[in-house]
């Protein structure tokens, strides 16, 4: 079935996303030309395939294992510098700067599907020092011991989601995809909501208080985000059932980091909550 995600349309070389092969003509008597009943044209079985000197490789699970690993290590290093290496003081003074370039880089990869290591790379650097001065403020607020819980909370619902997508528990349907992108954009829209309302009200609309109905944002939150894992999951598979060239794995890691990173600033959060 056709796939309806607009990043596969540029790595799709017919409609079905497959090539035609050299050996699917009708079979043809052997010999040379002329010879024995053997067609006097051109033998195709004779010359070398005409895609034997591409260079396009496709890409496997390999892939995408081993640049998202790469990703998350370029962001946990520069998340660990900033934290360990960066007074506090400067810090701070780079949370607004890796907001503003990671949102600006994070949006041009994301809508022009951008697959490079460059780009990808760079953007986990980013995400890594907005990391690092996040969890260094959390960690002088509430303990260490905040950070150790939402990393150890992230990798959890990670894999117990991996999990959940390969045993087929929840199955990734144009419906739910639909779901998932409605719950994204509810969520946006009352985090931008919550946002303005600060400059009217102290507590906004009591979205970020620490409250009860902060609570349950940030647990609803959590959920949306844990099952956007699931979409991105179905990503990778969809790309490699459609023959996307090996580089379109750089694209699968930056949406992976996007949510991980996103699933754990949301349970630092919601952590701090509880220590308030």
């Amino acid at each position: 079935m056709p796939s309806s995600n607009p990043a596969f349309s540029r790595f799709n070389g017919s409609g079905n996303g497959q090539q035609a092969m050299p050996w699917a003509t009708p079979a043809q008597p052997s010999g040379a030309p002329g010879q024995y009943g053997a067609p006097t044209q051109y033998d195709p079985y004779a010359a070398p395939s005409p895609y034997a000197a591409t260079t396009t490789r496709y890409m496997t699970m390999d892939d995408v294992v081993t640049k998202t690993g790469i990703t998350f290590l370029v962001t946990v290093l520069a998340a660990a510098a900033t934290w360990l290496a960066v007074p506090d003081s400067v810090a701070i003074a780079l949370l607004l700067p890796a907001v503003i370039i990671g949102l600006v880089l994070g949006l041009v990869i994301s809508f022009k599907a951008i697959a490079s290591p460059a780009a990808t790379l760079a953007y986990a650097a980013v995400e890594g020092v907005l990391v690092g001065a996040i969890s260094e403020f959390f960690a002088e607020q509430y303990g260490t011991s905040i950070v150790t819980q939402a990393v150890i909370g992230t990798f959890g619902v990670f894999a117990g989601m991996l999990v959940v997508y390969k045993t087929g528990a929840i199955r990734v349907t144009p419906k739910f995809t639909r779901w998932i992108v409605g719950a994204l954009v509810g969520v946006l829209v009352l985090m931008l909501a919550n946002g303005i309302a600060y400059f009217f009200t102290p507590d906004g609309l009591g979205l970020r208080d620490g409250g009860p109905l902060a609570i349950v944002f940030s647990l609803v939150v959590i959920g949306v985000a844990a099952f956007s894992l699931l979409v991105d999951f179905d990503m990778a598979d969809e790309a490699i059932r459609r023959g996307a060239p090996a580089k379109f794995a750089w694209y699968i890691a930056f949406g992976l980091l996007v949510t991980v990173v996103w699933l754990y600033l949301e349970i630092l959060r919601l952590l701090s909550y509880f220590r308030d």
